[in-house]
C-alpha cells in the first residue's frame, strides 16, 4: 500500500478544492491531524466559526438589548442572513426556506401542517430501519391523531438479502396505499446505509397517489446537490451539524414549497416570530403569518447557533454544491477503489454503487472482528463511526477529507488484516 501514497498525494495536488481543508480545525492525535470520516455525524470546526460568536458576544457586552438592532449584524433580522444562502444550497426559492429551532422539533412543527389524518387517508409511509427519532416522531403523531401507529405507518423494506431499498419498490408500495395514504416521509439519506433516495421520483409517486411528500434531510443537506423546488417536495427538514459543520446541537433549516408557504389558511402551531413582521410589536391579537416559510417560526433567533451556521453557509455558498458533489464523487469512487482491491471477503459494502444513489458515506459491513478494526483504526488515529451490530460508516466529506486521507484509511484496513 505504500507506493499508492504516492498517487493519492499526486491526486490531492490536482484537487481544485485542496485548499477548503485549510479552513477548518482537525482534532490531533499524537500530534497529528487525525483523517476524519465522521462528518456525516458532527462536522468539523470552521475557523472562521470563533470570529462569527466572539462578534455576537462583543455587540451583547456592549448593547446588551440593543443589539436587536445596533450589532454589527441586527438579531432582529438575524435569520434574514441565511436565507438566500440556505434557499441556493437546497434548491428553493427564497421565500420557502427558514432556518430555526432544532431537527426534530421541525419535524413535529411541519407535521402539524401536512399530516392532517382522515378516516379515509391516514397512513404515512417510511423506510424500515430511519433514524430512530424520524421513527418516534412518527409514531407520537399517529399516537397524538388518536391512531395505532401500527396500522397508521406503512415501513418499506428492502427485498430479502438485499441492504438497501429500489425506487421502483417504493413507487409500488405507494400505489399500493394511495387509498389510504396522507404522507411519505423519509429521509435524504438512509443515516445506517448511506443510500440516497431519488427523491423527485418518490414526490411524484406520492403526488400521484394524493398524498403529500416530506423529506428529512439531515444526511442529504450539503452532501447531496439538492434540487427541491423543481423537484416539487411539499416540505423538509434538516439539521445543521452534521455536513454543514455547523457546531453540536445547531440550528436546523426548513423547506415548505412556495404553494404552501404562501397559504395562510394552512394549519400550524403559531408563534410571534412567524407574525406579520410589519405589526410584530404592536402586540395585536390574532395570528397574522408570514406568507413564507417563516410563518412557521415561533420565537427570535437563536444567534450564536445562527452565527456558527452562518460562518459555515458562506464557506459552502464560495464553493457551491456542485463542485463539492463533483468531488466528493471522484473521493468515493477512490475509496470503493481502494476497498475493492483488498479482496477482504469478510468487509462489504451497504452502500449503494450506483453515485446517483449515495451521497459520500460508504457503510461497511463487517464480520466478527467489526468492532476490533474499529478500534485498530481509532488507535492510528483515523476516525470513523460504529454502528451496532457490525457496521463501520465512513464519510469522506469533499469540503476537508483528502485522498491521501482516504490512502490513511485503506492502509490501516489493510493493515489490520496482513
Amino acid at each position: 500500500m505504500q507506493s499508492k501514497k504516492a498517487f493519492a498525494e499526486i491526486l490531492d495536488s490536482k484537487d481544485p478544492l485542496s485548499a477548503y481543508r485549510q479552513l477548518f480545525h482537525f482534532p490531533k492525535h499524537k500530534g497529528k491531524k487525525v483523517a476524519y470520516f465522521c462528518g456525516n455525524s458532527l462536522g468539523l470546526m470552521p475557523k472562521s466559526a470563533s470570529k462569527f460568536v466572539e462578534q455576537e458576544l462583543k455587540d451583547w457586552q456592549k448593547y446588551g438589548v440593543e443589539g436587536h438592532f445596533k450589532a454589527k449584524r441586527p438579531w432582529f433580522g438575524y435569520h434574514h442572513q441565511l436565507t438566500q444562502m440556505t434557499a441556493n444550497l437546497v434548491g428553493a426559492k427564497k421565500e420557502e426556506v427558514v432556518v430555526m429551532n432544532n431537527l426534530t422539533t421541525n419535524l413535529h412543527l411541519l407535521m402539524v401542517s401536512f399530516y392532517r389524518p382522515t378516516k379515509t387517508r391516514y397512513k404515512i409511509l417510511m423506510e424500515a430501519g430511519a433514524f430512530p427519532s424520524d421513527q418516534y416522531a412518527m409514531a407520537s403523531q399517529a399516537n397524538f391523531h388518536g391512531l395505532d401507529p401500527a396500522k397508521a405507518i406503512v415501513e418499506l423494506k428492502p427485498r430479502e438479502g438485499e441492504h438497501t431499498l429500489r425506487t421502483e419498490d417504493i413507487v409500488i408500495e405507494i400505489d399500493k396505499h394511495k387509498s389510504s395514504l396522507a404522507l411519505v416521509m423519509m429521509g435524504g439519506v438512509n443515516y445506517y446505509t448511506g443510500q440516497a433516495f431519488e427523491m423527485e421520483k418518490i414526490t411524484a409517486a406520492a403526488h400521484a397517489a394524493g398524498a403529500l411528500a416530506g423529506f428529512d434531510l439531515a444526511h442529504a443537506a450539503g452532501n447531496l446537490q439538492l434540487n427541491l423546488h423543481n423537484w416539487d417536495v411539499d416540505f423538509a427538514t434538516w439539521c445543521t451539524y452534521k455536513y454543514l459543520n455547523s457546531g453540536p446541537g445547531g440550528t436546523s433549516g426548513v423547506f415548505i414549497n412556495q404553494r404552501h408557504a404562501a397559504n395562510k389558511a394552512l394549519p400550524r402551531f403559531a408563534g410571534w416570530w412567524g407574525h406579520n413582521d410589519k405589526d410584530r410589536f404592536l402586540m395585536k391579537p390574532g395570528f397574522d403569518p408570514i406568507p413564507t416559510a417563516e410563518g412557521w417560526q415561533l420565537s427570535n433567533a437563536q444567534i450564536l447557533p445562527m452565527a456558527l451556521h452562518l460562518a459555515s453557509l458562506q464557506i459552502f455558498e464560495k464553493v457551491g454544491m456542485k463542485n463539492l458533489r463533483a468531488k466528493s464523487e471522484k473521493l468515493v469512487a477512490y475509496l470503493l477503489e481502494n476497498l475493492e482491491k483488498l479482496k477482504l471477503v469478510n468487509l462489504n459494502i451497504l452502500t449503494p454503487t450506483d453515485p446517483k444513489q449515495r451521497g459520500c458515506q460508504i457503510s461497511i459491513l463487517t464480520g466478527n472482528d467489526g468492532k476490533k478494526l474499529h478500534k485498530h483504526l481509532e488507535k492510528q488515529g483515523i476516525v470513523t463511526d460504529w454502528r451496532e451490530p457490525n457496521v463501520i460508516r465512513v464519510a469522506p466529506v469533499p469540503l476537508y477529507n483528502s485522498y491521501t486521507d482516504v490512502w490513511r484509511l485503506c492502509n490501516a484496513i489493510h493493515e489490520f488484516y496482513v
